[in-house]
């Protein structure tokens, strides 16, 4: 009997411990639920106050796209080359002070959830090119400081940088000015600038740059690898084609002509006999020839009842930059056809990364029909020789270009 009522009393002392620990379970798992409820509710709280900041700071920018300021003083003076390192002068000092240490939440930017990211706005020219320099991805004649600062020494417009940062990185640029001519935000260089890619080092922050964008804002001749990158979060229209020809297995210009219809392929022949017959004079590389250029260039269009863009002093100024700088990124080449005493045609080309760009021309058509299709052909010529892999024609078919090279399709964006 002693030893069955031990038994019994311990099975209760048992019994009573794990009832005890159940409640002890219990309460933790009340007190740890309770906690969780509270810990979303200030989370929630947060999320709002920082959606109020998002929209606060998207309306300091809207604010100041309708009054952009001014700059007497913008950094580099006209008459000197763009800073050679990363390294030069970069002053802090930002063109919007109300966006002064504001912070945007994004949600969600990374697996492990979200963080902030600064908008600066940027107009020193000197910070433009340090951040330029680090994030451009200088792929093609269009990425390249270099070129685009010749339009900047040409135009005077201001920059008009979007940089996106984190405490620790810049993540994203989106290089602007303010075309004072048609009271709009455009790209850094203008939109005579082509196949843009955006400034990222990761796509997830190319919607949110167009979204703190300023307006009114036109963006044109986007790459389609950006537009790819971006996906249908950002919608996206159609802009002008622009048109290359592939090198890489073509021997001579009688090989591309082999590729075009019988009727083209007679026609271009035929003006390359019709020029060759007259003795032409191949001139390499006489940049004074920009003069003549321009001067064929307004005659050709004024013959046929339209205004070249060589008639503004300002577009004179940027491509004369354009040689001036070219060297550091990109090369130049000028080639000139003289006939007898006449210059027939100038073209000015740069080149890049085994790319021919033709970047500007002037021919004296009337006096020398089929001058246009010739220089084409000379073209293709040497820029295989140069070992060069394309040649880009760029935008603008001309009602020409499309019959004789490949378009590739470009995009614009405007708010």
């Amino acid at each position: 009997m002693h030893l069955a009522g031990s038994a019994l009393s311990t099975t209760s002392k048992y019994s009573g411990g794990i009832l005890v620990y159940i409640k002890f379970l219990l309460s933790l798992i009340f007190t740890l639920l309770f906690y969780l409820i509270i810990e979303k509710r200030q989370v929630l709280t947060e999320l709002l106050k920082d959606t109020k900041l998002f929209f606060s700071t998207k309306m300091n920018i809207f604010r100041e796209s309708n009054h952009p300021e001014q700059s007497s003083t913008v950094g580099i003076k006209e008459n000197e080359e763009p800073p050679d390192s990363p390294g030069s002068s970069s002053p802090t000092r930002l063109a919007l002070k109300r966006e002064n240490n504001q912070l945007v939440k994004v949600e969600p930017l990374s697996k492990s959830g979200s963080f902030f990211v600064e908008l600066e706005v940027v107009s020193d020219i000197n910070k433009c090119f340090s951040l330029w320099q680090e994030l451009s991805p200088q792929k093609t004649l269009f990425d390249t400081w270099e070129f685009r600062y010749a339009f900047y020494l040409g135009y005077r417009f201001q920059p008009h940088f979007l940089l996106l940062k984190s405490p620790t990185e810049n993540l994203a640029l989106l290089p602007l000015w303010f075309d004072e001519d048609e009271k709009k935000y455009v790209w850094f260089g203008s939109p005579w600038q082509e196949e843009v890619r955006f400034f990222s080092k990761e796509p997830k922050y190319i919607p949110l740059l167009l979204q703190l964008a300023p307006s009114p804002l036109f963006l044109n001749a986007i790459s389609q690898e950006s537009v790819n990158l971006v996906g249908n979060q950002v919608k996206f229209e159609p802009d002008e084609s622009k048109y290359i020809l592939n090198l890489e297995n073509i021997v001579n210009f009688e090989d591309y002509l082999m590729t075009l219809k019988k009727n083209t392929r007679h026609d271009l022949r035929k003006d390359y006999r019709r020029i060759g017959r007259q003795n032409p004079q191949i001139i390499i590389n006489k940049f004074s020839d920009l003069a003549h250029l321009i001067t064929l260039a307004k005659k050709r269009f004024s013959e046929k009842g339209e205004e070249a863009d060589w008639e503004d002093p300002r577009r004179i100024e940027t491509f004369q930059q354009v040689i001036k700088l070219a060297g550091k990124s990109y090369q130049i080449r000028m080639m000139t056809v003289k006939i007898g005493e006449k210059i027939a045609g100038v073209d000015l080309i740069c080149l890049l990364n085994s790319t021919y760009y033709t970047v500007k021309c002037g021919y004296n058509v009337a006096e020398f029909p089929g001058i246009g299709n010739f220089v084409n052909l000379l073209e293709i010529d040497d820029a295989i020789n140069l070992g060069m892999k394309k040649i880009d024609f760029l935008q603008n078919n001309y009602k020409w270009k499309s019959r004789l090279f490949e378009a590739i399709p470009l995009f614009q964006y405007g708010k």
